[in-house]
């Protein structure tokens, strides 16, 4: 859904479905919004003072998690609860996209995700959407069908159904009866990509939130937030919020396209204006904002003259080939490990919109790490084959994005989005009482998932291990085989077989409990914080997908253990070690060497005789008495 070239995303097709009649909703009359927060977050983020800012909300509000980073993935994802009972689904978190859907299990063209595909049968409150005048149909004229062909080539089409969708056991919003799609045909990155499927909140009858506003249970207005480069994690709203007083906002038309557009005017860099034709940003569809993209797309002329303004006030850093040789990257080395200080080296890019307002944009809304080459970073913004602006979710990391359809504007705050969550968490669990609440606090957010055990997290970020207990069912308590196993999670877990560690296990009945540790590789005593996260994150959402011959497991416990600090005596004890070693060595080469010596020196020595008599025999004498 998310390519790294994805252009301009384009609606071919699209079937609007007429609901005749209101849905049985179960929800109370307040339109309450729902936050969804993104993770992940690095273990040290909750310390961290998040600046003292006060964020409100203006009603009660729900949450849920949401996963995955623009690095890794390209994209974010939330996990929603389809059918009754509930099957859970990763779907892409997309405001260019106005219908959900995820694969059907009778699809034959859909290739491998993340979780099982839906079970309509195993569903007690699933409903087909009957073939009628307001859509197309399928061959048999019985049921709905949708179809979304995007500009990357990619489809996706099926049939409509209605179900129950719930948004995790976080959420105080109670499930809710919604039409989504049920794939049968998937093409291109929708066929190759891990997550299920997409998760559509553009405009639109077939939307999540426009099903949701209809029914009167949010308001019609949603929030996103992504973390920052190399942390990932955020939080999203669904519903309204009251916005923090210094977020700048800018118009956007409904009416123009179907996509959420902003009224851009012009682009600074360093302070200077890039001199560009004033409408260059409001060609076509204008200037459009894409959860479901990764970075961002300028026309022709824009994209030359904002690289060109990038590699003037860089000239110092020495450019490189980029880490993909399929494109000619501009990449730049020399600025440094520490994203944090990437400011001090790139220039800052201010967007000026159409009444004069500023958003400022750090280096992480238009860089992006190189895999290939440490310290050095590359251009998040491509030219578009289009004369659209696009502009994916690179371009507002650690942003607070409101998209106010009601009033139709687009609000900017520039915040801690990993911290931005932790606060709704927290104040989600409690009983609203208050009309705002402050983001100021070192507050450790429950991040477990429905379901799964808790982390304990160190209070350090050395993480030396991380342990985990998992259960397996086995059939005539057969054990299986660990070597393979051990493979499998090593696979899935993307590190090196020698780190996964088998301690023990035992067999009661068809269950196994198997005790695994994950330490690091052999030249380090740690792991560094965002592999350290990927494995836990892997291991909380139930990513590790084993082989089938290894049945179905379930995590029992998972368990983050931080480095051992060692005392001088264990950190030293080889160097201490080596030192004796080399001493006895030469201590021994000292007393050989002396040895010979001593035995040369007597092999060459004369004796004289006695008195310098020879052959004279000197008669023995008895001791005389002592008197």
């Amino acid at each position: 859904m998310a390519p790294r070239r994805l252009v301009v995303l384009l609606l071919i097709y699209s079937v609007l479905l007429n609901f005749c009649g209101a849905f049985a909703s179960t929800a109370d009359d307040q339109r309450r919004p729902m936050i969804l927060p993104l993770h992940l977050s690095s273990p040290d983020d909750h310390r961290r003072a998040f600046d003292g800012r006060r964020l409100q909300r203006s009603e009660p509000n729900a949450h849920m998690r949401l996963h995955d980073d623009l690095l890794t993935n390209g994209y974010y994802t939330t996990r929603l609860w389809i059918g009754t009972p509930p099957q859970m689904f990763a779907l892409i978190v997309d405001t260019g996209s106005t219908v959900t859907y995820v694969p059907c299990s009778d699809c034959e063209a859909c290739g491998n995700h993340q979780d099982p595909r839906f079970q309509p049968d195993l569903s007690s409150t699933y409903q087909p959407v009957k073939c009628n005048i307001n859509c197309n149909c399928d061959d048999k004229g019985n049921q709905c069908t949708y179809e979304r062909r995007y500009a990357e080539q990619s489809s996706s089409s099926g049939v409509l159904g209605e179900d129950v969708i719930s948004f995790g056991n976080e959420s105080a919003l109670v499930p809710q009866r919604a039409v989504f799609g049920c794939e049968n045909i998937e093409t291109g990155d929708l066929y190759s990509q891990r997550a299920d499927g997409i998760m559509g909140l553009g405009r639109g009858q077939l939307s999540v939130m426009d099903q949701l506003v209809d029914k009167g249970v949010i308001s019609d207005s949603f929030s996103l937030c992504y973390g920052g480069m190399g942390v990932g994690g955020g939080a999203m709203v669904l519903g309204g919020i009251k916005s923090p007083p210094d977020m700048v906002f800018t118009h956007s038309d409904p009416f123009r396209s179907p996509y959420y557009n902003i009224e851009l005017k012009e682009i600074h860099v360093a302070g200077k204006a890039l001199k560009l034709n004033p409408k260059v940003f409001d060609e076509k569809h204008g200037t459009v904002l894409d959860s479901g993209t990764t970075y961002a797309y300028f026309p022709k002329d824009a994209f030359i003259a904002f690289k060109d303004a990038i590699m003037k006030e860089t000239h110092f850093l020495k450019q490189v080939h980029g880490p993909d040789p399929n494109y000619k990257d501009i990449c730049f080395s020399g600025a440094g490990r520490d994203v944090t200080q990437l400011s001090k080296v790139f220039p800052q890019v201010d967007m000026i919109f159409s009444k004069g307002q500023k958003f400022s944009l750090s280096p992480e809304n238009y860089l992006f790490p190189h895999t290939k080459v440490s310290g050095a970073y590359c251009l998040g913004i491509f030219e578009n084959g289009d004369s659209t602006t696009l502009l994916g979710g690179i371009l507002v990391r650690n942003t607070l994005v409101t998209y106010d359809r009601a009033d139709n504007k687009i609000g900017f705050w520039k915040t801690n989005c990993s911290e931005l969550w932790k606060s709704l968490n927290h104040e989600n669990a409690q009983a609203p009482s208050s009309n705002d609440w402050n983001m100021s606090g070192g507050i450790a957010p429950d991040i477990a998932p429905a379901g799964l055990p808790q982390t304990d997290l160190p209070g350090e970020l050395q993480i030396g291990q991380i342990s985990f207990d998992m259960m397996l069912n086995i059939s005539n308590s057969m054990k299986p085989n660990f070597t393979e196993l051990a493979e499998s999670i090593a696979h899935e877990l993307e590190v090196d077989i020698s780190q996964v560690h088998l301690r023990n296990y035992t067999i009661s009945g068809n269950d196994l409990l198997i005790k695994w540790t994950i330490v690091p590789d052999e030249s380090a005593n740690s792991f560094t914080t965002t592999k350290a996260m990927n494995i836990i994150r892997r291991l909380r959402e139930h990513q590790m997908q084993l082989p089938h011959k290894f049945g179905s497991y379930q995590l029992v416990k998972l368990k983050v253990e931080p480095q051992i600090k060692r005392s001088w005596w264990e950190q030293h004890s080889w160097m201490v070690a080596v030192g004796v070693s080399v001493a006895s060595v030469l201590g021994l080469l000292a007393l050989g060497t002396w040895l010979v010596w001593r035995y040369r020196s007597r092999q060459g020595m004369t004796y004289e005789p006695v008195d310098g008599v020879v052959g004279v025999v000197v008669a023995e004498q008895e001791l005389q008495p002592l008197k």
